[in-house]
C-alpha cells in the first residue's frame, strides 16, 4: 500500500480537503457548516492507496482510524477456522470501512481492494475529540454508523426471502447506490464475482447465477459477463415488494 499526503495545492481553493471533494454529501461531512467542514477535513492527514487485491487491514489488526473510501471499491470479510469465506458488505465511494472496530480496538474482519482504490485515513483520536465537540458530526457519524449495520443485513436473513428476491434487492440497492454517486444506476459492471454475491446474501454461486439467467429471460436485466443493464427496475422492484413491506 502507498501513503499519498495532502499537498497546498489540492486546498489552494478551498480551506479544507473535505470541502473540495465531490464525496462530501456522502461521506462524514454531510451537513457541516463551513467551520465545522474546515475541522473535518484537518482530520484527513493523508490518503492511502490499495492496489486491487491488497487488503486495508486484516483480522486482528489494531484499530487506528476510520477509513473513507474515496475511489475504488473493496469488499468486507470474516473467513473462517476452515478458510471458507463469509462477505459482510461491500464498501465504495463515499462509504465508511472499518467501523467494526470501534468496539474491541482490534478489526474483526478483512477489507480488500476489488480494484485499485484510495482511501482517506481518519485517525480515531482525533476524530473522537473533534465528535465530542460537534454534536452536528456526531449525529452524521451516528447516521453513518446506522446505515451501515442497516445495510449489511437485511437481504441476508436465513430464510427470510426468496433467493430471487435477495439477489433483485442486492442489484436494486448496487444501482441506487452507484446513481447517488453520479454513475449510471442502469448500466455498470459488477466489481465483485456471483460467488461473493452468494456469499453476502447467504446463497451459493448456483442459486445467484440461476437468479440472473431468469431475469435476464424475463427481459428485466441484460448480462454480458460482469457488465449489467437493468432495463425493468419497477419488475425487480415488484419482486422485492413483495415479499418486503414498504
Amino acid at each position: 500500500m502507498r501513503l499519498i499526503p495532502i499537498t497546498a495545492a489540492e486546498t489552494a481553493e478551498q480551506t479544507s480537503v473535505c470541502a473540495g471533494c465531490s464525496l462530501r454529501e456522502l461521506c462524514l461531512p454531510l451537513g457541516l457548516s463551513a467551520e465545522e467542514l474546515d475541522d473535518a477535513g484537518e482530520m484527513v492527514a493523508y490518503r492511502q492507496a490499495v492496489a486491487r487485491g491488497e487488503a486495508l487491514f486484516r483480522h486482528g489488526d489494531t484499530f487506528h482510524a476510520v477509513f473513507a473510501v474515496r475511489t475504488g471499491f473493496f469488499k468486507t470479510r470474516t473467513v473462517g477456522a476452515d478458510g471458507h469465506e463469509w462477505i459482510t458488505g461491500f464498501r465504495m465511494s463515499g462509504d465508511l470501512v472499518g467501523l467494526e472496530g470501534l468496539g474491541d480496538d482490534r478489526h474483526l474482519g478483512d477489507a480488500l481492494a476489488l480494484e485499485d482504490s484510495q482511501v482517506c485515513v481518519i485517525p480515531y483520536p482525533p476524530l473522537m475529540a473533534l465528535l465530542r465537540d460537534s454534536p452536528p458530526l456526531q449525529r452524521q457519524f451516528h447516521r453513518l454508523l446506522a446505515r451501515e449495520i442497516a445495510r449489511d443485513h437485511p437481504e441476508r436473513l436465513p430464510g427470510r426471502l426468496r433467493a430471487d428476491t435477495r439477489v433483485a434487492a442486492f442489484l436494486l440497492d448496487l444501482a441506487e447506490r452507484l446513481q447517488a454517486r453520479g454513475f449510471s444506476g442502469s448500466s455498470f459492471v459488477l466489481r465483485m464475482t456471483r460467488a461473493e454475491i452468494g456469499s453476502f446474501l447467504g446463497l451459493t454461486l448456483e442459486t445467484v447465477s440461476r437468479a440472473f439467467s431468469a431475469f435476464q429471460s424475463k427481459g428485466w436485466i441484460e448480462v454480458n459477463q460482469r457488465d449489467i443493464r437493468i432495463v425493468d427496475p419497477e419488475a425487480l422492484a415488484v419482486t422485492v415488494r413483495a415479499e418486503v413491506p414498504c
